[in-house]
């Protein structure tokens, strides 16, 4: 499957200073440090008695990519949902410079929203493995659901969580099914801009030797391999037109921004961001 990259750019003296400017000064403290890998924050503050089920958003991201996680707390930190208690993570592996451990420790303390996975940085040489195999013996509750997310999609959280509301808690895989015309989601897989798993699903990639066993290679392509042969994920749902790529980014992956949409993927420009925030008017209040 096609993908792009961000290309980083080290840190200039200046970004760095309002980095740690933006981290030391923030209003609103959060709690103080605590070991990476067990780090578990709700961004959003609002919680409902009719919230029915739990779900997890892990955006899988690099450790240099302190930007993009500061910019994705602000788009997922004014967003809430009335049904669901949504927490949101970043994700990434060890943590191999000096600069890393200073910085990330400070959004540790500030934000609490991290997890550190035992392994090296990569795309598609187990991270995903790794991320669904260790929720399971990190986190202290159970979600109902868990989704692995790139950092370069937009998840607009509430139509999210309406279109899981009415889905079976067990044995659920839902997304984006490639290939891109197709609309059967017992074939192929979904898409690795954003997959949901049963969080039964999740214990069984931890469990079993299909995925350990399996690991190199397309993430997205192999989660689906890993279901198909364990007989797993009877209940599927490919939730198009409303999760797609970005229009005129991938061929008949990318179609024009609707209002129902759950997720549009492939924003690698700051304008494809603002064309997204316009048209769903997310700062329409200010």
């Amino acid at each position: 499957m096609l993908r792009l990259r961000i290309i980083q750019t080290p840190l200039s003296a200046f970004a760095i200073l309002v980095f740690l400017f933006f981290i030391l000064f923030s209003i609103h403290y959060k709690s103080p440090l605590l070991p990476p890998t067990y780090s578990t924050i709700t961004l959003q503050n609002t919680s409902s008695p009719q919230q029915q089920f739990s779900l997890l958003i892990g955006i899988l991201t690099r450790p240099d990519n302190y930007d993009r996680r500061h910019f994705l707390r602000l788009i997922y930190g004014i967003q809430s949902s009335s049904i669901a208690k949504i927490d949101v993570k970043f994700v990434f592996c060890n943590l191999t410079k000096p600069e890393q451990r200073v910085f990330i420790a400070l959004e540790i303390m500030r934000f609490n929203d991290i997890i550190i996975l035992n392994c090296l940085e990569n795309m598609n040489s187990g991270k995903t493995f790794t991320y669904f195999s260790t929720l399971p013996r990190i986190l202290s509750r159970q979600y109902d659901y868990v989704m692995k997310a790139d950092d370069d999609v937009f998840i607009r959280l509430e139509p999210l969580a309406l279109s899981l509301q009415p889905l079976p808690r067990f044995d659920l895989y839902y997304g984006f099914v490639i290939p891109c015309p197709s609309m059967n989601p017992f074939v192929h897989y979904m898409s690795g801009m954003g997959f949901v798993l049963s969080w039964d699903l999740v214990e069984w990639i931890g469990s079993s030797k299909i995925p350990m066993n399996h690991t190199f290679g397309p993430e997205d392509k192999l989660v689906g391999q890993w279901l198909n042969a364990g007989n797993k994920a009877k209940n599927r749902f490919s939730n198009k037109p409303a999760m797609y790529d970005y229009p005129g980014t991938n061929g008949r992956c990318s179609h024009q921004l609707i209002p129902d949409t759950v997720a549009v993927h492939r924003l690698k420009r700051w304008e494809q961001w603002i064309h997204v925030l316009n048209f769903f008017n997310v700062t329409k209040d200010i």
